[in-house]
């Protein structure tokens, strides 16, 4: 149950990423729903081993480098569906920035 509240809450948090940004745009509920999951999926698969490579850069950088990390995925996932467009690298900065702090605070508010 939780796995499906986090999905709709991060669908939520698409889809209010595109309505804040200029250069996000998603077609549909579906569509963003399909893009939370997919970033979802990309973060569990691709981020970690991301992470690990960018180890020195991001220690360097006290943990700063990460949310270049997190945009890039965010475009990464836009280029991937059809329907969800990110349009340069601040677009991606800002709406992976909106749904990583709507992801924290569903986080809080279900533990």
């Amino acid at each position: 149950m939780g796995i499906i509240v986090r999905l709709v809450i991060n669908s939520l948090a698409v889809l209010l990423a595109s309505k804040i940004v200029t250069g996000i745009y998603v077609q549909s509920w579906g569509t963003a729903l399909l893009a939370a999951l997919v970033l979802g999926l990309i973060n569990l698969i691709i981020r970690p081993l991301i992470m690990l490579l960018t180890l020195p850069i991001n220690i360097v950088t006290l943990g700063l480098f990460s949310l270049v990390v997190n945009a890039i995925l965010f475009w990464l996932t836009g280029a991937l569906i059809r329907g969800f467009d990110v349009n340069g690298f601040v677009p991606a900065f800002l709406g992976a920035l909106i749904v990583a702090v709507a992801s924290w605070i569903a986080d809080r508010i279900m533990d």
